[in-house]
Order: structure tokens, then sequence, then C-alpha cells
């Protein structure tokens, strides 16, 4: 029998394959940016994933791939852009899953602040943004108040934020967002000053479990760049059961049910508040990290789900492994990635240092200020989240990208 994945995160399609091979299950992967998963790719056994390729932007195109699947059981869509398509097409075809106007929902960030805030779990809604270029700062402070954020209703790794404190933001606003490639629309919504962290979950017929939080260090404002994620943050037991019951009430309010989620929110002097949904296990390494920290392979959670089956993860015991933490390599310039030096010394470092790279050589890279922007990953273990983290960062380091600026 067959489980069909429609894309995937950039990492964990090894852990999604060993997690499909041991319930008996054939994975396909349907994409049509193979090279995005050659890394994983060559460390797997030959035959451990058949690969399909199909122009997933195409939905009559992925539709006829799926059929072509005589014993198709299952379909895994756990990436935002492909959510609700994939949503959308296992109900199509009679497969396990989430109802697509929940998805459809949850990736409009604007429509879930209203909802959520109508509902008394967000303190403020969402002010529409019709034109970036009309968008003043009396009409932000008076409505949503300084600072502010105007964002993508759809965006993803960070992109298309900005962060408006005074005129010389908004100058910047009304360039950028003049000529962004939006997935959504615009809103605004106050700035929620605190640190931040994303809620790693698992749901089943409406019960949540909290898998733990990974934490997020920042670049410098006004960008909201991540530059170094570790797992897991080690709250008081009492505010983590809290915080658990709190988005058990956010995700209930919203009705997502049988689905991971990858929840940030800002742990302010106010305590934490929501910064957005996203319907899906976490990008860059945290599938990894969580995999590493808890000592199960938290894939087996998305193969379950795709089964229409209880996730295993919701009873299993989460501990015994390492805590782990991961920084983000980016050049110093843009242009042509031409090298990545120092990758020889990481292994002298504690930690198990490992490297995980993202663009390949020749790759133009383009955008610094956010997700699209890196070239790998250094990932390090340790006793603690803080002790992994410094000995990510210390390693990372030692590895510098290099680019051609363009002619």
């Amino acid at each position: 029998m067959t489980i069909a994945c429609l894309e995937m995160l950039s990492f964990g399609l090894a852990h999604l394959a060993r997690a499909a091979h041991e319930s008996g299950e054939r994975l396909v992967l349907l994409t049509g940016v193979e090279p995005l998963y050659l890394h994983e790719l060559t460390t797997l056994p030959a035959g451990s994933v058949d690969v399909v390729a199909v122009d997933t932007s195409d939905r009559k195109a992925v539709a006829k791939a799926l059929s072509s699947i005589g014993d198709l059981r299952g379909l895994i869509s756990s990436t935002d852009t492909w959510g609700v398509a994939g949503a959308e097409l296992a109900a199509e075809f009679g497969l396990p899953g989430v109802d697509p106007t929940v998805i459809r929902l949850v990736r409009d960030k604007a429509r879930v602040r209203d909802l959520l805030h109508g509902k008394g779990l967000s303190p403020f809604g969402a002010m529409p943004v019709e034109e970036a270029a009309a968008v003043d700062l009396e009409r932000l402070a008076a409505t949503v108040g300084l600072p502010a954020i105007v964002k993508d209703t759809a965006g993803t790794s960070s992109q298309n934020v900005w962060l408006i404190r005074d005129a010389e933001d908004l100058s910047r606003l009304h360039r950028e967002a003049d000529g962004a490639s939006l997935y959504g629309g615009l809103f605004a919504e106050p700035f929620l000053a605190g640190p931040v962290y994303s809620a790693e979950t698992v749901t089943w017929a409406g019960e949540t479990r909290l898998l733990g939080l990974s934490s997020r260090l920042m670049s410098a404002q006004p960008f909201f760049r991540e530059d170094v994620t570790a797992f897991p943050v080690a709250l008081p037991p009492a505010e983590l059961s809290e915080i658990e019951a709190w988005l058990g009430e956010v995700l209930a309010a919203l009705g997502y049910t049988d689905r991971f989620a990858h929840i940030e929110l800002s742990m302010t002097a106010d305590g934490p508040r929501l910064i957005e949904v996203n319907p899906r296990i976490g990008g860059a390494l945290v599938g990894e990290s969580m995999c590493r920290a808890l000592d199960v392979n938290v894939y087996g959670g998305l193969v379950d789900l795709a089964l229409g089956v209880r996730p295993r993860l919701l009873d299993a015991p989460l501990s015994g492994g390492p805590a782990v933490a991961f920084v983000l390599t980016y050049p110093t310039q843009e242009g042509e990635l031409v090298a990545v030096h120092g990758l020889e010394d990481i292994p002298r470092y504690p930690g198990r240092p490992t490297w995980y790279p993202t663009k390949a050589i020749g790759t133009d890279i383009g955008q610094l200020t956010d997700g699209r922007g890196y070239v790998g990953i250094v990932l390090a273990e340790g006793p603690t989240a803080e002790i992994a983290t410094h000995r990510a960062v210390t390693a990372a380091g030692a590895v510098h990208a290099e680019t051609r600026p363009r002619c």
C-alpha cells in the first residue's frame, strides 16, 4: 500500500521514509523541485522513496499523478505552499485529512487574528491594508498602535514582514511592498515585544499535545530573519501546561483537528501572545531537532495522520535524547554562491556539529533579510538547549559562505 507526499519541507524526508517503511507503506514523493531533496535522498537506501516528477503548482497534473497510484491510502501535505491543495485533494480522493476549509482559514493570518479576537483568545484584531502605498503613520497609530507590523496574510519564512516604528520604516514599506511577491494580501497588527518561541503540537480529534517549545534568536530590527533555534526550551512545568491548554483552546477555536501545528508566540511582559498558526511541522531543522531531543521519529505522526489513525505521538513518552540547536548560515553579501569555507573545521567542536546544505554552489542569493538567504545550517547537541546553542553558534562561527557580487 502507498502513501503519497505532495512536496515536503527542506528536511525530514529521510525520517518520513523510515516511518512509512516501518508502517509497511510505500512512500511516493510528488515534486517539481527534486534537487531540493537530493541531500536527504542520497542518504537513503535505494528504493526508499519513489520520486514522481510533476508540476506541483498544476492541480490537474497532481490529481492525475495521484490517480495513477492504484493502492493509495493517504496523502501528506506538510508545507505552507501546498497545504490547501493537499487538504482539498485528500478530500477529493476520499483520503483521511483535515477539512480543507480549516486549512484555508489557518493560511489566512488576518482571518485567524480576527476570529481569535472575537473569541477572546487574542487582545486585538487585524487592520486590513488594501494598498501599501496608502498606509500612513496616523492611521496605524490610531488603529493598532506603534510600533506596528504589516505583513502578508499568507506569508512564510519571515518574508514580507515590515516593522513600522517611524517615517523611515514607513518609507521602506512603501518602497518594498510595491514590488513584493505576496502569497495573499496585507494586514497590520501590533508589534509584540518579547522573545519569540514556536510551539510544536500534534492534534487528533480535537486533542492537542504540546511536543515542546523551540526558541528563536532573530536578527536586529527592523528585520525578522531567523538566525538560531534551539529545542526544547526548559520552561517551568506549570507554565508549559498553561501554554499547552491555551494552545488547545486556540486550535479548537479554529476547528483544527488531525494535524501537526507550528505555532509562533511572543513571551511579552503581559504573558504569551499568539503571533501565528502554521499547519505543519516546524521548518528548517525543527523536525530533526524533535526527533533527536524526544528520542522518537515524530514523522511517524505524519504517517499515522495520513492513514487516519490516532498518532502514537499523543501517548508516547517524550524524553531521553539530547537538546539540539542550529544556526542558519547567511552570506554577508548578495550574489552567486561560490564556496562555503570552514566545513572541515566544525568536527573539532563539541556537540557533534553537522552541516546541512540548503543551497547548491552557483545559486544566486538575492535576499539576506529573511529565510530565502541562508545557504546551510550548522546543528549541534548538548545536555540543555542553552549549551547546545553555545556549541552550535561557536561551530557555525567557523563557517563562511562566499558569494560573488553580480556584475
